[in-house]
């Protein structure tokens, strides 16, 4: 299908804000960055994982667990928690060869091998097109402003929901660029994106403690069923 080589990236910081070591913490039985790997691994088109990491434990469980996954050792200069997405991107992409790299995240636990390769041949077949690929969540609900401007309805016209024009919420579950486009705009995201809807029970992202437990309680529903 593809002859391009393919490298996924998940960056896993050992400090976390807001959620006390949510990246190793236990989540329906494992650690939560199991999850992404082995998502990841489950996807023939991914001819490496890449996880840019500061944290000892997570070095030392890869290596026990997932010995196929490359380990970069995060430099000091990208640890702090104000250092942007795209400077670590830059980093290992510099380390890293592929003629692609999609970067996703340890806390999207939820996101399915299937709808990573469905990204993955979605952008292969619109390359010509695009120069790069984010995911988005729908959304179909009455938006407004700061300013109480209304954004995407009337409210002098009170559609039901689901016939409002749907906006997009990017998601962070999944990012297709090259080094080319990542260096000239120091952006993962090029000037001709084509954006990639994924399920909404997918898009669960854990930003804090209550996004841990509800992703806890969905994952251990999906692994009674």
């Amino acid at each position: 299908m593809n002859d391009l080589k393919i490298a996924a990236l998940v960056p896993m910081r050992h400090h976390s804000q807001r959620v006390r070591n949510k990246n190793f913490r236990d989540l329906a039985g494992k650690p939560l960055f199991h999850y992404i790997i082995e998502t990841l691994a489950a996807c023939p088109e991914i001819d490496r994982i890449v996880v840019n990491t500061d944290s000892q434990p997570i070095q030392e469980d890869l290596a026990a667990h997932y010995p196929q996954v490359t380990v970069l050792v995060r430099p000091p200069e990208l640890c702090a928690d104000d250092i942007p997405m795209n400077d670590i991107l830059l980093y290992d992409t510099e380390h890293v060869p592929a003629d692609l790299y999609l970067q996703t995240h340890s806390t999207n636990p939820l996101l399915k091998s299937s709808t990573v390769s469905k990204a993955i041949h979605e952008f292969l077949d619109k390359k010509d097109a695009y120069d790069s690929l984010f995911s988005v969540t729908r959304l179909q609900t009455r938006l407004w402003d700061r300013f109480t401007q209304p954004i995407n309805h009337d409210p002098e016209v009170l559609l039901q929901t689901q016939d409002l024009p749907p906006v997009y919420e990017e998601n962070s579950c999944i990012y297709i660029f090259t080094a080319d486009n990542l260096r000239a705009r120091h952006n993962r995201i090029g000037r001709k994106p084509l954006m990639f809807e994924t399920p909404v029970e997918e898009a669960l992202d854990i930003d804090e403690e209550s996004d841990f437990l509800i992703a806890d309680l969905l994952m251990k529903n999906r692994l009674r069923s």
